[in-house]
């Protein structure tokens, strides 16, 4: 039997409840902006402090942004921005640390 089609009226991809999110969305752009930060500096062993810093506040607010995040598209770019600012969060523990060389 036939079944109608309905048009997709979500707005975005995943977006599931159609609803507007401005603090999950604004979450989510913080989170991957600093993770991918976080990733890219932390392939140079001189910005230690920058790579470990933003990785550790993108873990943050990424780990607060899935605790309130509603669709599935939240949490996808949650987990990517949270899996580049670990990445990067690590890599910039190895190379020295959150206050390696300023206190010595």
């Amino acid at each position: 039997m036939a079944q109608a089609m309905r048009p997709n009226t979500a707005g975005g991809l995943f977006a599931t409840d159609g609803k507007s999110h401005p603090l999950q969305d604004t979450l989510l752009a913080v989170t991957l902006v600093l993770g991918i930060t976080s990733f890219i500096t932390a392939m140079f062993h001189h910005l230690h402090l920058l790579s470990s810093w933003t990785g550790l506040v993108g873990i943050i607010t990424g780990a607060y942004g899935q605790w309130i995040s509603v669709t599935t598209r939240e949490r996808f770019g949650l987990i990517v921005g949270l899996g580049a600012a670990g990445v990067g969060f690590l890599l910039g523990m190895a190379h020295g640390g959150l206050f390696g060389g300023v206190i010595d």
